[in-house]
């Protein structure tokens, strides 16, 4: 049981016989408006903000104990884990809430999950790439939940804050846990997987996403694979490797774990043939494995998802469960596995392809691909800046535009760079009456308002920091 007790002996090493400690927490959380009854809230100290200064807002809603790295005033009692030799001696004045004060609470919290999961006997998959982690890790925990007991880290729960506060929600009853793991930096997912101990690791693929911050793609490939280095090696540990990027295969040089690979090629251990998107209706194909062929339908949108799919079957297939589990999990219509992606009706009878979370020129095209695939009066794409790809910013957006040429009849385009989409289309042979440039989501809010109607499709989809997600909003109010 996650206990107080637990919290103590992972950051002192000692083992506390008091009523007091032996209070079970229910949850970790680092924002105090999360805190509920028996809550441990964590005050970190941010660049914008300061954690501590929310402590006594944990308390009022229920928390019993609060990590701290510095006083907070006299009015909360301070249980000091900074010195072992005055702990004993504190358990006698010690209440609930209580204040936990350690040298520096995220790496308190980091030592705090690395601790717990040790302590229990679960199997944990890790899962990286630059692209298709979020809905890869949904399909991966819909697979196994067919059989065990699965936890799956939340939302973006996938960097040195995030993953402990997943680890931290595991259970005794867990069996399994399925983890997204993020970078920017090498040495990254390194530190992640000496927290989480992953057994299986799924690596999407590798592009230059967020190329500025890593340096080059040679470093995302690097980093990604500190993944495959991690793993135990063969027979408990497995790399689940994408056979159709080079970059990615190349990983298996540096892995002493069993190698499992997927993809559109027959040399891959699993491969899918005869993929055909059905627009809005998901996606069928054959899926081959070890002489078997078998024909697959599932909700998953655009025909590059067909990977996605791959790798949930891939794990498992590896983890010894059946073509009935398997294909159970795939097809679960939970709209989790497509979480970032959602059809909501617009303006004038138009439908609206939501897809504003994030932005990549592969994921750009992808989604480019699946508007193809849909019926529909008018085609229109609104496609906003892909930011953080380096030198690749140029060539980037320029393939996105000419993708965009033979998939659209309206290119409408949000932001700075969008003038090298626009550019790329017309050398494609788009007309200028074609294509709108937009300087802001405002402006592009004005002109789709009064030009897109019955039976059109809009595609809009652009990096986060574009705000792309508040024009679709606004365009659904007016539906």
């Amino acid at each position: 049981m996650l206990s107080l007790g637990t919290a103590v002996t992972a950051l002192t090493g000692l083992h506390l016989d008091n009523d007091i400690v032996s209070k079970a927490i229910a949850n970790v959380v680092i924002d105090s408006r999360q805190a509920t009854r028996d809550s441990v809230f964590v005050a970190l100290a941010g660049e914008q903000d300061d954690g501590h200064r929310y402590v006594k807002q944990a308390f009022d809603r229920g928390a019993i104990a609060a990590l701290v790295q510095h006083d907070v005033g006299s009015d909360f009692v301070c249980l000091d884990l900074r010195d072992i030799s005055l702990i004993e001696q504190q358990l006698h004045h010690l209440v609930l809430p209580v204040c936990l004060r350690v040298s520096d609470t995220l790496k308190a919290l980091q030592r705090f999950a690395q601790y717990w999961r040790n302590q229990l006997d679960v199997r944990v998959v890790g899962i990286t790439g630059s692209v298709g982690k979020t809905t890869t890790k949904e399909l991966v925990s819909s697979v196994l939940s067919k059989r065990f007991k699965t936890l799956k880290s939340e939302g973006n729960q996938n960097n040195e804050i995030g993953l402990p506060l997943s680890l931290l929600a595991l259970q005794e009853r867990h069996e399994y846990a399925v983890l997204e793991m993020g970078f920017y930096t090498r040495g990254e997912i390194k530190f992640l997987c000496n927290l989480a101990s992953p057994h299986v690791g799924v690596i999407t693929n590798v592009y230059p996403v967020h190329v500025e911050r890593a340096g080059s793609l040679e470093n995302i490939a690097s980093g990604k694979s500190e993944l495959v280095e991690a793993l135990p090696k063969a027979p408990d540990g497995t790399s689940i490797l994408n056979a159709d990027e080079p970059i990615v295969m190349a990983m298996r040089e540096k892995a002493s774990s069993r190698i499992f690979t997927y993809g559109l090629d027959s040399s891959a251990d699993l491969w899918a043939s005869d993929v055909h998107s059905m627009g809005l209706n998901g996606i069928r194909f054959k899926v081959h494995y070890d002489g078997d062929v078998l024909h697959v339908r599932v909700p998953l949108l655009g025909r590059h998802s067909v990977h996605t799919a791959l790798r949930a079957a891939s794990v498992g297939l590896v983890e010894g469960l059946t073509w009935q589990e398997i294909l159970e999990g795939l097809q679960a219509q939970d709209g989790q596995a497509q979480l970032r992606l959602y059809a909501v009706p617009g303006p004038q009878g138009s439908m609206l392809i939501d897809d504003s979370y994030n932005a990549s020129p592969e994921s750009t095209i992808a989604a480019l691909n699946l508007l193809d695939d849909i019926d529909a009066e008018k085609r229109v794409a609104v496609l906003g800046d892909m930011l953080e790809l380096g030198p690749f910013e140029h060539q980037g957006h320029i393939s996105v535009g000419t993708r965009a040429r033979h998939v659209v009849d309206l290119l409408v385009t949000v932001g700075e760079l969008g003038s090298l989409i626009a550019e790329g289309a017309l050398n494609a042979g788009m007309t200028k009456s074609e294509i709108v440039e937009c300087r802001d989501s405002n402006h592009a809010l004005s002109y789709l308002s009064n030009n897109i109607g019955m039976g059109d499709v809009v595609l809009i989809k652009g990096s986060r920091g574009l705000g792309l997600d508040r024009l679709v909003n606004n365009l659904e109010t007016l539906a």
